[in-house]
């Protein structure tokens, strides 16, 4: 009977409505929860059609999704791990109760903004539980090269701020200029020398001793110089020595025009202009400087000047800071004054996000059959978006939609309330024709 389907689809219509209403009290409840996603309700009709001229209501069905593309705003503030997604793309978590119960595999789950501070044992964790995972770094600071569709490799990224860091030297850069006059006919001859503190494996202070001698003629002038390099860690050993001669030429006057490699140390590589030294702790490698280029060492004038001498390494010291940029690396500075990568954090991508239909608390997602398989990517490339440092996303929820939304879901409510209303009584007259 069409008056009886007259009253399921008003029922029908009170249950879709109270629907919509759940969702827009949890858009609203969450307006100011950071990283929601909003919720929308849509409306289908449901058609029974209709038989010998007679209309049978078929009513409304309510159906729920939500918009995991659609982000807030972003806003910014004063924590450097506090992180949002630009674009898409998801930040790994997981959560940091299962990691501490010893779980190698934690659940993968995925959001789009957190505010990450060190724990007590190092791990950076959210407010609400959840531990921050990437791919360790080696310890050159290099990531290597982790599967991509898996999250096998992914840990949860600790900061040692409780340990001492050292960091050998394994490098030496010379950039020295030589008088030209002390290698002419008649010269005093005097020696030139360099001192150059490094550090040891263990993060001790060491020295290594250069003499520069140059090579007086008889007559005219030689542009030859010995360079001896001493170690103290070697008990003052000589552990190079090296034969450096420079041009003269109108263009080219003061760079190197040779060098030769004497026992002991490493052969003079002219591709890279440099040698490698061992010292006490290990191989060591000098850049003298390239055959005919500027820079490195030179002979000019009369003068010496150590003008340039870098170096790697540091003393032993203690982490400071960490920041985030905006491929994901993870970089850690000392209050030495040296930094270290120490992570990269990955951005997880599916081809339909709105396909995350497994919410978790604490807007974090996991990847379903609806959303498609996931591949993490440096985070700046291929689809995704970029990671942002002192910024969080808003919520998604915009207050005067969801009221509006809210005064029309009121009215239809109170519209198919009506219609049951009228059916009962059509159905109370109908009851009236036996009397």
């Amino acid at each position: 009977m069409s008056i009886s389907s007259s009253l399921n689809a008003g029922v029908a219509g009170l249950s879709s409505n109270a629907t919509r209403l759940a969702t827009i009290s949890d858009n609203i409840a969450n307006s100011a929860t950071y990283g929601y996603r909003r919720v929308e309700t849509d409306f289908q009709s449901m058609v029974s059609g209709s038989q010998g001229g007679k209309y049978s209501a078929g009513g409304v069905q309510a159906t729920s999704r939500r918009l995991i593309d659609e982000g807030g705003s972003l806003t910014p503030t004063t924590n450097a791990t506090d992180l949002a997604v630009r674009g898409r793309g998801f930040i790994p978590v997981a959560s940091s109760t299962a990691i501490k119960a010893g779980d190698t595999s934690p659940q993968l789950m995925l959001a789009t903004t957190g505010s990450f501070r060190a724990d007590e044992d190092g791990y950076l964790v959210s407010q609400a539980g959840l531990s921050m995972m990437g791919w360790p770094a080696n310890a050159d600071g290099s990531i290597p090269n982790y599967p991509r569709d898996t999250d096998t490799g992914l840990e949860p990224i600790r900061l040692l701020t409780t340990e001492l860091v050292g960091s050998p030297t394994t490098a030496v850069e010379l950039g020295v200029n030589l008088p030209a006059t002390s290698t002419v006919a008649g010269a005093a001859g005097d020696v030139e020398t360099l001192t150059i503190e490094y550090y040891g494996n263990l993060g001790q202070a060491e020295t290594l001793s250069i003499s520069f001698t140059p090579t007086v003629p008889a007559t005219g002038a030689s542009n030859a110089w010995t360079m001896e390099i001493r170690d103290s860690a070697s008990g003052g050993a000589v552990i190079g020595n090296f034969d450096l001669t420079f041009d003269d030429g109108r263009t080219t006057g003061g760079r190197l025009s040779a060098v030769t490699s004497n026992a002991p140390g490493g052969p003079y590589d002219p591709t890279t202009g440099t040698a490698i030294l061992n010292v006490a702790g290990g191989p060591m490698e000098v850049d003298i400087g390239l055959i005919g280029a500027t820079g490195g060492m030179t002979q000019l004038g009369d003068d010496y000047a150590p003008l340039k001498v870098d170096k790697d390494g540091a003393p032993v010291g203690t982490m400071t800071s960490v920041e985030v940029d905006a491929n994901g690396f993870v970089t850690a500075y000392f209050n030495t004054g040296i930094t270290r990568t120490i992570a990269q954090i990955p951005l997880v991508e599916v081809p339909n996000p709105n396909g995350l239909d497994i919410s978790l608390d604490f807007q974090t997602y996991i990847p379903s059959n609806e959303s498609g398989p996931y591949f993490m990517w440096d985070a700046g490339t291929g689809p995704t978006g970029e990671i942002l440092s002192y910024v969080r996303q808003e919520s998604a929820t915009d207050v005067a939609a969801e009221l509006t939304d809210m005064i029309q879901t009121q009215r239809a409510y109170s519209t198919n309330a009506k219609v049951i209303q009228t059916v009962d009584e059509m159905l109370q007259e109908t009851t009236n024709i036996k009397r």
